[in-house]
Parts: C-alpha cells; structure tokens; sequence
C-alpha cells in the first residue's frame, strides 16, 4: 500500500462521525440540534444518555487509535504511522460525511496519542482529568491537554516526526476552540454537567 492510499484510507475512517451513528442507534435527537451543535461526545452527554456518550467516545478514540496501529501492522514506519493518525484526525475534525464540518477532534487525538505512545496518552488524560475535575470546563481541559501532548511526545520519544504531528494536532485543537477561549476569558463558557442549553462549549 501506498502512503498516500494509507493517508485517504486514514481519513476516512476518522471522517465516520460516531457521535450521530450512537445518537441513532439510541433513538436520540441529531447531536447537532442541541446543546453546542457539536458531533462529540460531550455533547452527546447532554442528551442524558450516559451509554450513548461513553459508546460515542469509545468509537472517536478507537478510529485515531486504529489508523496508527493499522499502519504499523502494514509495514510502515513510526513517522508514516503518526501521519495516518493525524490523517484519521483531520478526517473527524472535517469529516466528508457531515459537509467538512465535524467534531472538535478532542477523542480522536487521544487515540492518536495512544497509537504512538501509550505514555503520551496517559500523560495527556491525566491532564485533562485534573483541569476537568478542578475547572468543571471540558474545553479548558481539552486545551491543557493539547499543548501538553507535543512536550509529552518530545519527554518520551524525543525529536522525531511523531512529534511534528503531536503539533499539528495541538495547534488544530486550539483553532477549533477559539469560541471557547474567548467565553473562558468572558466567564460565559458552559461547565461539563450543563444541560441542552445551546452555549457551544464543549471540547
């Protein structure tokens, strides 16, 4: 195989939005039309549905978990392998299922993280863990892990390309949460817990 046929292959797998796939197979209302607007599994949360959310959250991580593991299994190197995963990033964040307009990618890296080095996973969820449970705000912790991810690659890998694609991954995340760090600033920002009020704040 090919890597350019790895990388489209990649993106598409991270293109299947599980979000509105679970919402379905529970009988929910489309994601989408509630609460952030966000095919994600925090915001899926606010239906009420804990299996549905956990389900959702299970699949975003599996797909960015799979293209790494997926690649290393064909034979590619850990550089190829890395970019699969930010190939199956880039295809949640802007999925050809939903119009190039997916999730925040939040699930899905950690998947990645967790194909390249299950440390930098770890490292990363434990951070995300004590900023969500001391802040009550998915998206604050959602940023804490993301710049983290890119010195948790350098601290357990060291300078390679795996690394680059830690980066890429952090900088996308921001990107996507540049409403939410304008409400963190304000003090409007929705806390994890809230119901389907429309606020967009969830990672």
């Amino acid at each position: 195989m090919s890597l350019l046929l790895l990388l489209v292959a990649a993106y598409l797998l991270g293109s299947i939005p599980f979000a509105i796939v679970t919402s379905k197979l529970f009988g929910l209302e489309d994601p989408r039309k509630y609460g952030s607007g966000n095919p994600g599994a925090t915001n899926v949360l606010r239906s009420g549905n804990k299996a549905a959310a956990a389900l959702t959250l299970v699949g975003d991580s599996l797909k960015g978990w799979l293209a790494v593991w997926a690649a290393t299994q064909l034979g590619f190197d850990a550089g190829h392998a890395a970019l699969a995963g930010l190939a199956a990033f880039l295809g949640h964040v802007f999925s050809m299922f939903l119009r190039f307009n997916g999730g925040k990618g939040v699930a899905t890296a950690l998947g990645v993280l967790a194909g390249i080095d299950g440390r930098i996973a770890i490292f990363c969820a434990v951070i995300w863990l004590m900023i969500a449970y001391t802040s009550r705000y998915s998206s604050a912790a959602a940023l804490s892990a993301a710049i983290a991810a890119p010195f948790a690659g350098l601290l357990f890998l060291g300078p390679r390309l795996a690394v680059g694609v830690l980066a890429v991954i952090a900088a996308v995340l921001i990107w996507r949460h540049k409403a939410n760090i304008a409400r963190l600033r304000a003090g409007t920002e929705g806390k994890i817990g809230g119901g389907k009020k429309k606020d967009d704040s969830e990672a």
